[in-house]
């Protein structure tokens, strides 16, 4: 993968990031959906980009955001099954 490609992942990746963080924040009652599909893309995005320019630190981090991500996208799946 050459390095402007995983540059590109990274800034799209952090766009995603603000972006979901804007929405939670500005929303009275933020999508869960939208809030952690983004930050999930924006993870795996910012992945890629520390693939090629690795910093150990935040491919850690940006493990932990996706973990957090799933975990709140399960919730989500779960509540919306629970309702009738």
């Amino acid at each position: 993968m050459n390095e402007t490609f995983a540059n590109a992942c990274g800034f799209v990746g952090m766009a995603c990031i603000i972006f979901a963080y804007g929405y939670a924040t500005q929303a009275r009652q933020p999508n869960p959906f939208v809030q952690h599909g983004v930050n999930l893309a924006g993870a795996a995005l910012l992945t890629v980009s520390l693939l090629v320019n690795t910093n150990l630190a935040s491919l850690t981090l940006e493990g932990f955001w996706a973990a957090i991500a799933i975990w709140g996208l399960a919730k989500a799946f779960r509540e919306r099954r629970s309702k009738p």
